[in-house]
């Protein structure tokens, strides 16, 4: 079959007639499905590709490569296979048709041969994308060659350009669905992009973006279950080859959009950093379309991604936007991709403190753009010099919303000066812009968004615009923004108009004050007449039929200034034409285009009547109501009051705080008005329709709940005050605690000084016992040696074992000492616990009276060592005396020898008295140091008594703080059931649960009191 078709291919002249494209499309797919050899299958889906896709003029023959490099082909086939392959989008449905099953099944069989994988890849990208450059192509290579018939149901069948279009995306879309069927195809295209190959890499990336562009959410989702699916694209923006990292940049634009979940992923893999990255290196906003392409792919990560918008806060990523931002002195010249991709990154900024954004979200983002700079970085966008003009629009809107219902914020955009000489605010340049009417429209509207959020939430703010208009803070030689807000509300130009009275009507929303203070406003309208009021000034111009825009602007004003402030009602019907005007407006039959001004003014009559104090005779509640019955009708005039919320772009305002309309005439209702519309629609008709009968009830009840109200109030104040006392109780039973806590740790640090002298007294103990040993053996030697003292060595030793003793006895009443010194602290203890320390006080009575025995003891030791020392030199004396005898008979031999001999004993028995006075004196200082460590033990002891004794108070006191405590305890749950048997008299209803949850408290509280006297009682047993 192949040698039969290369037959009929390479003849010199065919045979017969020649085969249709499906006839050719049909043998190359039999050729991918039999050929056993790598090569003719890979040269039959090259050939599969070329005509699956349209040649430039440039591009060369793609059928002619299939194997007939090495053969002769005769020219006119040659020329109408070029022809074919120049219109080969005509093949594109055949080639779907026959080969999408053989292309998948090559990518499931050939993964070791990357180039017949790059092939069935492209093929596969060809029949399933809708590329306009490469049907734009298509067509020029069309008007250029001849028609060739095609096979099946296109055959002969002209077409528009539009038709062609849809068909083609259709076809795409049909293609994808027939891919899309098994969604293995796609987990087999998310491994195939794991391979390095260029040639396998890139195509698949593109054959992925365009199934992600033909059916986006079902490719997601089999995507968002796939094992590592997320994960193996976003390795793409790492790959060092910028085609395919691009072109990521482009598949993630599309993975990315509407699914909150693959955003999270995505975001969670890093990619704000890779992102920042890529835009840093590529040159910020100096950079080409990769920039372009990074920054809306973080306006998709981001935008209604709490999620993505907290972890990119957290993860710092707002401190690296402000390089973005910043521009040189010389703004000229800038390029269009500048353009676009700064306009981007304020669109990323305003994403993140966007209005729709939660509050807590959005503030926190407010608070780091401040701090790190980045706001300050947008004003001086705002106020640079050669910025283009629709920059500067996008950066007063992103500026107005990075400050909105941020008083830092606010506070510093009220700083900022213009490089102008004189400095003026940027708040006024700004107003300068708004009210001239030759700057742009869309200018004009990002100007009065701006100063709106400059209002919002900022009553500080709103006072000081207002505070510029009277007549104690006007400044005739500057420019302030009353002035301009004045100006632009009376000047000829609607749009001005419209614009101003919004800008004042937001410097009055929800801030009575000011409402208020801005009816002292007074107007000098020409030379020779005395001034009027800005609320007359207002009604004059509404009266006089200006323009429909002008006049709606002053309604909204007018509704916002006296809403919720009945001094400004009141003195609005203190002009009597006011009433008459509106009533007239409401009751004529007027053309579509009044119908939104009839409605108005009928919403201002309604707050006329629901914020009357009736402090106007003439304009009391009742007469208001009486006047709208007999001229215009009640049902009339609730159906004129629905024209607003009726009216085509009042929904379109209530959507989002920014004013965006395709058209100054369209500029007629503002976001935060529309709240206002809402709010008082229900209750001024509800108000019209009551009679005064009901009126008068309602009086009665709202008294009633009033009084009620107040009685509330004043006992939950009294609980309030109560609980703020228990509260502080509650401190000072904690501080308590604390002390006896610190004091505990006192004792222990005391407990441990204790221990460290006993330690030292048995150290001395036992150096005392040695002493005693030495002195009993050299007794006993001199004994000895001088048997003529031998009475008194005993009468000595005798001594000294009288003073071990004694030692002996001093220890043990050391030991005593010790055992009460437990006993003590012990005492103290209990003392603490059951506040009763009576016995404590017996115990330190004796050990001082142990303290002074034992004293008294070591003093008749010390006399006894005396007498002891004195008996000595008595021995020692008597020894001299008989020394001296024998020295005075020198007749005798026998005596010379006994007076040798005695004096050899003398010497004996000097040096040992020698050697007993040394241990004598060091007995003395060791007797010395032991007096001086019962003295510190006697300071110790006063210590500790004195500490327990003030511990003994602050227990006391505490006791009776508790007490007291109890008492108020006692006393607030009396004062409660009090009060809830008044709510019950007054015939409030009261939870029974609550009654028994508090009686389960009080009965807790009995038995936590009950349980407490117990331990007390166990304490003191």
């Amino acid at each position: 079959m192949t040698m039969n078709f290369f037959r009929g291919v390479m003849g010199g002249q065919p045979a017969g007639p020649q085969p249709t494209g499906a006839e050719t499309i049909h043998k190359l797919c039999d050729r991918v499905a039999s050929s056993t050899l790598l090569e003719d299958r890979r040269d039959a889906v090259r050939a599969l590709k070329s005509l699956s896709k349209a040649l430039s003029k440039q591009s060369g023959v793609g059928p002619v490569s299939i194997l007939l490099n090495h053969l002769i082909i005769s020219p006119p086939f040659l020329h109408t296979l070029i022809r074919k392959e120049r219109l080969g989008k005509k093949y594109r449905l055949e080639v779907g048709t026959q080969a999408m099953d053989h292309l998948v099944h090559i990518l499931q069989t050939d993964r070791s041969d990357s180039e017949i994988l790059g092939y069935a890849l492209d093929t596969l990208y060809n029949i399933i994308c809708n590329d306009e450059e490469e049907e734009q192509d298509e067509s020029e290579d069309m008007a250029a060659a001849p028609p060739i018939p095609v096979s099946g149901k296109h055959k002969n069948v002209p077409v528009s350009d539009e038709n062609a279009q849809k068909q083609e995306e259709d076809l795409g879309v049909l293609f994808t669905d027939k891919f899309l069927g098994d969604s293995e195809n796609v987990t087999l295209l998310l491994t195939l992009l794991e391979e390095f190959d260029f040639h396998v890499r890139w195509p698949g990336v593109k054959l992925l973006t365009a199934l992600l562009k033909n059916q986006c959410n079902q490719v997601q989702g089999v995507i968002l279950v796939s094992p590592m699916g997320v994960s193996r694209l976003m390795d793409l923006l790492a790959d060092s080859r910028e085609v395919i990292r691009n072109d990521g940049l482009l598949l993630l634009q599309q993975l990315t959009k509407g699914n909150a979940a693959i955003q999270k992923i995505v975001a969670f893999e890093n990619a704000f950093e890779r992102l920042l990255d890529i835009i840093t290196e590529e040159g910020s906003s100096d950079g080409g379309i990769v920039v372009e392409d990074c920054l809306l792919l973080l306006v998709n990560l981001l935008k209604n991604n709490s999620s993505n918008q907290n972890f990119f806060k957290e993860g710092s990523y707002i401190q690296r936007m402000k390089p973005w931002f910043e521009v040189g002195d010389d703004n000229s010249g800038w390029s269009a991709q500048k353009v676009t991709n700064l306009h981007l990154m304020l669109q990323l900024v305003r994403v993140m403190v966007s209005p729709v954004n939660s509050p807590g979200a959005t503030s926190s983002c407010q608070k780091s753009m401040y701090q790190c700079g980045l706001l300050q970085q947008l004003c001086t966008i705002l106020m640079a010099t050669g910025v283009p003009a629709d920059i500067l629009t996008e950066t007063i809107n992103t500026v107005s919303e990075v400050i909105r219902g941020s008083q830092i914020n606010q506070d510093y955009f009220a700083s900022v000066n213009a490089p102008s000489n004189p400095p003026r605010p940027a708040i006024v340049v700004l107003l300068m812009s708004m009210v001239n009417e030759r700057q742009p429209f869309v200018l004009r509207c990002a100007v009065l968004y701006c100063f709106q959020c400059f209002l919002y939430k900022n009553q500080k703010g709103q006072g000081e615009i207002v505070a510029t208009l009277l007549p104690s803070t006007i400044d005739a030689n500057s420019i302030s923004a009353g002035q301009l807000l004045c100006g632009g509300l009376f000047s000829a130009d609607s749009l001005s108009n419209w614009c101003a009275a919004v800008a004042l009507a937001h410097a009055l929303q929800d801030n009575l004050t000011q409402k208020e203070q801005l009816l002292r406003v007074q107007l000098a309208t020409s030379l020779g007449k005395p001034p009027v009021s800005l609320l007359q000034q207002c009604t004059n111009i509404l009266s006089q039929g200006s323009k429909v825009q002008t006049r709606v602007g002053l309604l909204m004003l007018l509704c916002t200034w006296i809403s919720n402030c009945p001094i400004a009602v009141t003195h609005f019907l203190h002009n009597q034409e006011n009433v008459p005007f509106l009533t007239g407006q409401i009751s004529e039959n007027l053309g579509e285009d009044e119908r939104l001004v009839q409605g108005l003014c009928a919403l201002l009559l309604g707050i006329c009547i629901y914020y009357n104090d009736n402090s106007l005779e003439n304009y009391t509640k009742e007469k208001l109501k009486q006047l709208i019955e007999k001229r215009i009708g009640k049902e009339n005039f609730v159906e004129k009051l629905g024209f607003v919320t009726k009216h085509e772009l009042y929904s379109r305002a209530a959507q989002k705080p920014q004013p965006v309309f395709p058209s100054p005439e369209q500029m007629l209702f503002d976001h935060e008005f529309t709240k206002l519309v809402k709010e008082l629609e229900g209750v001024i008709t509800k108000a019209v329709h009551k009679t005064s009968e009901e009126e008068k009830k309602e009086e009665e009840v709202k008294k009633t709940l009033e009084q009620h109200d107040s009685i509330v109030i004043q006992y939950k104040d009294l609980i309030r005050d109560q609980d703020t006392q228990i509260q502080e109780l509650r401190e000072q039973v904690s501080t308590l605690s604390l002390n006896s806590e610190q004091m505990q740790n006192q004792i222990t640090q005391q407990q441990s000084q204790i221990q460290q002298h006993k330690d030292q007294y048995n150290i001395l103990k036992l150096k005392l016992g040695k002493d005693s040993q030495g002195l009993s053996s050299s007794h006993g030697e001199g004994a000895h040696v001088n048997g003529l003292h031998s009475e008194e060595l005993s009468q000595l030793r005798e001594e000294v074992e009288e003073l071990r003793r004694q030692h002996t006895l001093q220890h043990t009443q050391l030991s005593d000492k010790d055992s009460l010194i437990n006993t003590l602290r012990c005492g103290a203890a209990a003392a603490a616990q059951t506040a009763e320390g009576g016995a404590g006080g017996s115990d330190n009575t004796e050990l001082l009276g142990e303290v002074e025995s034992l004293r008294s003891r070591v003093q008749a030791q010390c006399a006894e060592i005396s007498q002891l020392q004195t008996e000595r030199l008595e021995l020692i004396r008597r020894a001299e005396a008989v020394s001296s005898a024998p020295a005075s008979s020198s007749e005798s031999s026998a005596d010379t020898v006994t007076v040798s001999e005695l004096e050899s004993r003398l010497a004996a028995q000097t040096t040992e008295a020698e050697r007993l006075k040394e241990e004598c004196r060091g007995l003395r200082e060791g007797h010395a140091g032991l007096e001086q460590q019962l003295a510190s033990a006697q300071s110790t002891v006063a210590i500790e008594q004195t500490e327990k004794t003030k511990l003994q108070q602050e227990v006391q006191e505490s006791k009776k703080e508790q007490d007291d405590l109890l008492m108020l305890l006692a006393d607030q749950d009396q004062k409660i059931l009090n009060l809830k048997q008044r709510l019950r008299d007054l015939g409030e209803t009261i939870d029974e649960d609550e009654d028994e949850i508090d009686a389960r408290d009080q009965f807790g509280e009995d038995d936590d009191d009950d349980d407490d006297e117990e331990e007390d009682e166990e304490n003191n047993d």
